[in-house]
């Protein structure tokens, strides 16, 4: 009791006992910012650009479409067999029979790689769409995933296979294939700003190497000049001296040379 009632008494003394110690911590030349998370399912990371398949409310169901009977008819006719007036179902089937129509192979192809993969295209853009009014269901987010690794899965088998037949899927689907790394490195402020860090490094180097490379280069002309004298004097001076020259005219006239092109 005594000893709190002394505490009490003097707070600055509580104060710096419980004060933490703050370390100078050296500012970075480089800063690393977190980039944004985005899931697995949104259309930026799975690549879905959207589909123009061009439906329109008064277009027939499934099974009327070539009816020569419903060309013919009333216009109440038409509206009751439109897919303004079914549910939900027909205008899917239709939105996946248009996809199916941009990259067939014939008339009758449902089984092919690409009829698979535009029928999974147009369900994880309808998936999408759900998922962004009703974000909390966590059903609908799995199986959206599922499919889009299944669509990945099959994307990179025709990519291996049929390579044109890939890059024409793309265009036609407004995709983008966005395969995984092989070296995927994590995103923490250690590892990432190390990176940085090293990158900054490098670029100063080759800055100062240019820098350096500049000054040796302005030094050239005054470098040949002083090696042409200095060629001559020796050249004269073995002359004087009765021996026979070890240089060359040539090689004189070769320096002298060189330091007026960099005179120019």
């Amino acid at each position: 009791m005594n000893i709190l009632r002394q505490l009490s008494l003097t707070p600055n003394i509580v104060r710096n006992l419980i004060q933490t110690r703050n370390y100078a911590v050296p500012k970075l030349p480089v800063e690393w910012i977190e980039p944004e998370k985005i899931s697995c399912i949104d259309p930026r990371k799975s690549g879905d650009g959207g589909l123009e398949l061009n439906i329109k409310p008064e277009d027939p169901i499934k099974f009327f479409e070539k009816s020569e009977e419903l060309k013919g008819a009333d216009s109440i006719v038409k509206k009751i067999f439109s897919i303004n007036f079914n549910n939900r179902k027909s205008t899917v089937y239709l939105q996946k029979e248009r996809a199916i129509q941009l990259v067939q192979r014939h008339s009758h192809d449902r089984g092919s790689m690409e009829a698979k993969i535009a029928k999974m295209t147009v369900r994880i853009l309808q998936l999408q769409e759900h998922q962004k009014i009703f974000w909390q269901n966590k059903k609908t987010k799995r199986i959206l995933k599922e499919l889009i690794d299944k669509r990945n899965k099959c994307l990179k088998f025709l990519r291996r296979q049929d390579y044109p037949r890939f890059e024409f899927l793309l265009e036609r689907l407004n995709l983008i294939y966005k395969p995984c790394p092989e070296d995927k490195q994590p995103l923490d402020y250690k590892s990432c700003t190390t990176r940085l860090m090293e990158k900054y490094c490098d670029k100063i180097v080759k800055e100062k190497l240019a820098n350096y490379r500049q000054e040796l280069e302005s030094q050239q002309a005054s470098f040949f000049k002083e090696k042409a004298e200095k060629l001559e004097f020796i050249r004269n001076e073995e002359i004087a001296c009765g021996v026979t020259p070890t240089i060359s005219e040539e090689e004189i006239e070769a320096a002298k040379q060189k330091a007026a092109s960099f005179v120019n």
